[in-house]
């Protein structure tokens, strides 16, 4: 089964029409999107969107072989009109199945939002995921679920979409995610191509023809990763985006609670809210035996605040305790934490905080605990697959 990728932008196109920001003015080229329409096998259109017959064309193909054209969302813009040929277009109720003579077979999927998605199944028994824009399925039972070779899906703006799909066993880790619907949300180019390798998705130019069921070359996801950033970087909303579509992740809060400290409630309560429903979180600093237990992905916040833990447990602030056998206590604890990094089997993903840059601490304990954090820093990268340093909201990829 071979899938054209007429247009792989959100509904208005990238860049938007008449827009002036900056993800919109550096759309070009191949970063530049028109609304996302799919021709499969030259037999069936999934979304009639305008000039769908010259990008055709400019993808080399003709449509009309088109037997059936499916609209997975209500166009809101001006109507879109019918090329000469093709039949009129219509919606599948949710649930129902459509056969075509070509021998395709299509399956409604509700979404829990506005619009339809269509599971197709191709005459060779490969198998295809439509999402429309800001839809995810809706009911997906593990018993039933199917796996799908191709998953076309908003993967930016609903990343939960494709975390309630590997949940069931519908994406696997063979499965090919292409990202559709991209809208200015996101920096085109390397920005967009970043995070959806995060996501274990990618993106393709408009007019790409791809084989489903053949593309091996799924971009893999780092096993362990390190993001540093200074105070309100955003280092916590890169680490969490990083595991947003995949199901089941830990939240391990090293900070715990404090009882009085309302500002500090309001951080945590910050925290909380913005992260997935589906995941669970626990409170702990002990992390070497959560990390040697096989287990969802780990989301750890922040090695900043185990360190202090650490440095309190073994009298890191009085300089006598540090020089009678402190240090030589907190380097064997920083050494079982990175053996267990390195020994892991699970996905993790770690905050910390990038200090030193600035004004240096005008006490000792000051000063030590800067020191300590960078060697914690420095020995924990050095176990990671990829390093993120995060400046202002922007991501920087030291390794990886």
């Amino acid at each position: 089964m071979e899938v054209t990728l007429l247009g792989t932008g959100a509904p208005a196109g990238l860049p938007r029409p008449a827009c002036p920001c900056a993800a919109c003015a550096s759309a070009l080229g191949p970063d530049a999107r028109a609304a996302t329409a799919v021709l499969v096998d030259g037999a069936l259109l999934l979304d009639l969107t305008p000039g769908v017959a010259f990008a055709a064309a400019r993808a080399g193909h003709s449509l009309g072989g088109v037997r059936q054209v499916l609209l997975s969302h209500p166009h809101d813009g001006p109507a879109v009109e019918v090329p000469a040929g093709l039949p009129q277009p219509g919606r599948v109720p949710d649930g129902r199945e459509l056969a075509l003579l070509t021998g395709h077979r299509v399956r409604a999927v509700a979404m829990d939002a506005g619009g339809t998605g269509y599971a197709v199944t191709g005459p060779d028994g490969q198998r295809l995921l439509y999402l429309p824009p800001g839809g995810a399925p809706a009911g997906l039972e593990e018993p039933r679920a199917e796996s799908y070779h191709l998953v076309l899906a908003d993967v930016v703006a609903r990343p939960d979409a494709l975390a309630r799909l590997r949940a069931v066993g519908s994406a696997g880790p063979t499965t090919d995610v292409v990202a559709v619907h991209l809208d200015h949300d996101v920096p085109p180019g390397p920005e967009t191509r970043r995070r959806l390798a995060a996501a274990g998705a990618r993106a393709v130019p408009d007019g790409s023809t791809l084989t489903v069921g053949v593309y091996e070359d799924v971009p893999d996801v780092p096993r362990r990763t390190l993001v540093l950033g200074g105070a309100r970087s955003g280092k916590s909303v890169e680490a969490e985006r990083r595991l947003e579509s995949f199901p089941d992740v830990l939240y391990v809060a090293t900070g715990g609670t404090r009882g009085g400290d309302f500002e500090w409630a309001a951080r945590v309560a910050l925290h909380r809210d913005r992260r997935p429903g589906s995941w669970r979180t626990t409170e702990t600093t002990d992390l070497v035996p959560l990390l040697g237990r096989d287990g969802p992905p780990l989301l750890i916040d922040c090695l900043s605040l185990w360190l202090t833990d650490a440095m309190d447990a073994v009298g890191a602030w009085d300089d006598a305790e540090w020089a009678g056998g402190g240090e030589k206590l907190l380097r064997e604890r920083v050494r079982e934490l990175t053996d267990a990094v390195r020994a892991t089997r699970r996905t993790v993903v770690a905050v910390s905080n990038e200090v030193g840059s600035g004004i240096v601490p005008a006490t000792a304990s000051g000063r030590r605990y800067r020191d300590e954090l960078g060697r914690l820093n420095a020995a924990f990268a050095a176990e990671c697959e990829q390093v993120l340093l995060v400046v202002a909201g922007q991501a920087l990829v030291l390794r990886g």
